[in-house]
């Protein structure tokens, strides 16, 4: 990137993205104001102030932020807010933390998209970097923003979890190797209700690739099949699959991940992989491709997929009472992954969902209801949509405010190796910062039983 002098950085949005960018652009010799129009959190204030970074909250000054020459907009704030559609018509660049953090790194980029199993699948493609002895580092969406850790730029490697809003504010961001987990309806309350949109911004993850990059992706995935044939991908492609054989990628075969990549061979039996469940061996198809590609050594990724125990709020086995085994799934933050959720339940359960719903079409969940859910417990502020989907389903459907309140009718409710599901389906603002502060709540209560 050229020399920028002291061009003006406007910053809207002071997360960890947003405080992340100002101390970059700061770095950089820009000059930087945050605006924020919530609160800004004490100790990113201390941090903005510590490093003499102007910034405003509770308001956005337009006189202010128009005169900026690059805005970094907050993945939270929709295109369609009125100061965004204000900085477009006078065409200044309003970029993505992502876009704006690249060009001062020449580690190797690995990104990760999907509208499920991006988080597990970034986590363990670093588990296995670091496995490998490689310098990585896991930002973006996980851990530090991709921005503060290209502050000090210790990395050879950088796996970047990336969802659909950061891709949206890419222009020239080209990870060497994209991987796209699958696309299933979610956000769509962000893309006008058309699942298309959704798509495309997903898609946003190979649209500079070149033909010396690598594009990793779920080849089971119709919605995925149909557009790369309709828009061709520059990338070298690596499927991988449950169903069919593949000659450059991985495939399933007798209960084995085989995968191949520049005529090297990788075999491993999905026995010995720590994470159960069929989309954990996606998961692992995809860290063991990318694995392949950077030449790491068999034993190295046999080692490391067998000692990866997934994420926190994933899945996550809180606690056993009176052998009523309780997990914490509050990253399900959308229909499918609720429904790889109630697929692995292997025993009857009473379900914890709700909260904001961003346009869910439950159906899909239904013949799993029927066959593994015995109680519903709601946990939002408006249950209604919920209560209207699977009201057939189950007999007993129940409404709470509170995570302390559901948990405790869970455990009246629950006999005998039943499973107590926390698994939302939804976005988690009307009762609890984020999903992180859900599942903690959950597990809290959990423990206070």
């Amino acid at each position: 990137m050229e020399e920028r002098g002291n061009k003006r950085l406007v910053v809207l949005g002071a997360g960890e993205s947003g405080v992340g960018t100002a101390l970059l652009g700061k770095k950089q010799g820009f000059e930087v104001f945050v605006s924020d129009r919530g609160e800004i959190r004490g100790e990113s204030k201390e941090v903005l102030r510590r490093f003499d970074i102007e910034w405003e909250e509770k308001q956005h000054t337009e006189a202010h932020i128009l005169s900026a020459d690059i805005i970094m907009k907050s993945p939270g704030i929709p295109d369609s807010a009125p100061l965004v559609v204000q900085l477009k018509k006078k065409n200044i660049p309003v970029i993505s933390e992502i876009e704006f953090a690249y060009p001062f790194t020449e580690a190797m980029l690995i990104g990760i998209t999907g509208s499920n199993g991006k988080t597990t699948t970034t986590a363990l493609i670093h588990h296995v970097l670091k496995g490998a002895g490689l310098k990585s580092k896991a930002a973006g969406n996980i851990g530090k923003s991709f921005a503060e850790e290209v502050i000090n730029d210790e990395a050879s490697h950088y796996v970047l979890e990336l969802s659909s809003f950061q891709l949206d504010g890419i222009v020239n961001f080209n990870p060497h190797i994209a991987i796209l987990t699958n696309i299933t309806p979610d956000h769509l309350d962000r893309y006008d209700n058309d699942f298309n949109k959704y798509i495309a911004s997903k898609f946003g993850i190979v649209k500079n690739q070149t033909p010396s990059d690598y594009f990793i992706y779920d080849a089971d995935d119709e919605v995925i099949n149909e557009y790369i044939k309709k828009h061709p991908v520059q990338s070298k492609l690596l499927p991988f699959s449950l169903k069919n054989r593949i000659e450059e990628g991985a495939y399933l075969e007798n209960e084995n991940i085989i995968i191949t990549v520049n005529n090297n061979k990788f075999i491993m039996p999905t026995a010995d992989l720590a994470l159960k469940g069929n989309h954990n061996v996606k998961n692992a198809m995809a860290a063991a491709t990318v694995a392949q590609l950077l030449r790491i050594r068999k034993n190295t990724i046999r080692e490391c997929l067998e000692n990866f125990h997934g994420v926190e709020h994933r899945l996550e086995s809180v606690l056993k009472i009176n052998n009523v085994q309780y997990i914490n799934d509050s990253k399900a933050t959308n229909v499918n992954a609720t429904f790889y959720a109630l697929d692995a339940m292997k025993s009857s359960t009473i379900w914890i969902v709700g909260g904001v719903d961003k346009g869910n079409d439950y159906s899909e969940l239904y013949a799993l209801i029927n066959e593994k859910v015995k109680a519903i417990i709601c946990l939002g502020v408006d249950n209604s949509k919920i209560i209207n989907a699977f009201g057939n389903c189950v007999d007993n459907i129940v409404e709470t405010q509170s995570m302390k309140e559901a948990v405790q009718y869970a455990y009246k409710m629950a006999e005998r190796n039943d499973n107590v599901l926390l698994s939302p389906a939804c976005a988690s603002f009307d009762l609890f910062k984020n999903y992180e502060d859900r599942g903690r709540q959950f597990k809290e209560a959990v423990r206070e039983l």
